[in-house]
């Protein structure tokens, strides 16, 4: 069971500013949760074999292809500033040690 000092170190640790009102509420949900983790635990899973989803899945996405941008001097045009045939973008990598 969790109490409400335990409900208080965990908001520390994770910066978080709670009221009484809810240290009191987080306290009575997380054991809700823990009582109904003991309920799960109760049940025989010998035989079931260990699973990451309730059901199968399989990747859906579709396949990266290469294709040409049709409109690319027009997509140019648009940008802020470009450089040749390329975007030129404000530069994100620092070399500084600081």
């Amino acid at each position: 069971m969790i109490d409400r000092q335990e409900v208080r170190k965990v908001a520390n640790l994770a910066r978080l500013n709670i009221t009484e009102a809810e240290e009191e509420e987080f306290t009575t949900q997380l054991n809700s949760i823990l009582e109904y983790f003991d309920q799960l635990s109760e049940l025989d899973t010998t035989g079931v074999p260990p699973t990451t989803r309730a059901i199968e899945t399989s990747n859906i996405t579709r396949a990266d292809e290469l294709s040409p941008f049709p409109a690319k001097k027009e997509l140019l045009k648009a940008a802020p500033e470009q450089q040749g045939e390329f975007f030129r973008v404000p530069k994100i990598i620092s070399t500084d040690e600081g």
